[in-house]
């Protein structure tokens, strides 16, 4: 069994830090062109409709005695609209990379001296059909030993 600290460098060297530093800076930003969409440009609107003056969203705001601003529904209703739009983004996004992810093992990318596209296959396990690392002898799924190390297979589609 690994320990915490094996584990957390393993995470660490995987790249896996960076990655999510990225994402979660990139959210930050995006977080902010949201919120700024729905207090400049939605609550605004929301506004018009309802005929509010000033910064309080007229007929969504409660006064309440003893507390300065009361129950604000407008802006529980702007963060319900931010939540929603950048959960929506993430997910769009998510999707896509996922979905590019899949998609590259199956383009062809690269091209012979004659111009035709060469797609080279993981090996596989003939037994169990599992992916198995290249040079391997044994296959770490089924455990079962290969007739010969396992190699790169190369396919060339002609046009």
């Amino acid at each position: 069994m690994k320990s915490l600290l094996a584990e957390f460098k393993e995470f660490i060297n995987r790249g896996n830090v960076i990655d999510m530093a990225v994402g979660i800076i990139i959210g930050a930003a995006f977080t902010a062109i949201v919120t700024s969409l729905t207090d400049d440009i939605i609550n605004p609107l929301i506004k018009l409709i309802t005929g509010g003056a000033g910064t309080d969203v007229a007929g969504l705001t409660i006064p309440v005695p003893g507390t300065e601003n009361g129950i604000d529904f407008g802006a529980f209703i702007s963060a319900i609209i931010n939540f929603l739009i950048v959960a929506w983004v993430a997910f769009m996004i998510v999707k896509a990379f996922n979905k590019m992810k899949d998609g590259t093992a199956k383009l062809p990318f690269l091209k012979n001296a004659k111009g035709e596209e060469v797609i080279e296959h993981a090996p596989t396990c003939p037994f169990c059909l599992e992916e198995i690392n290249v040079g391997a002898t044994r296959c770490p799924h089924c455990t079962a030993e290969l007739p010969a190390p396992a190699e790169v297979t190369i396919e060339i589609v002609k046009k």
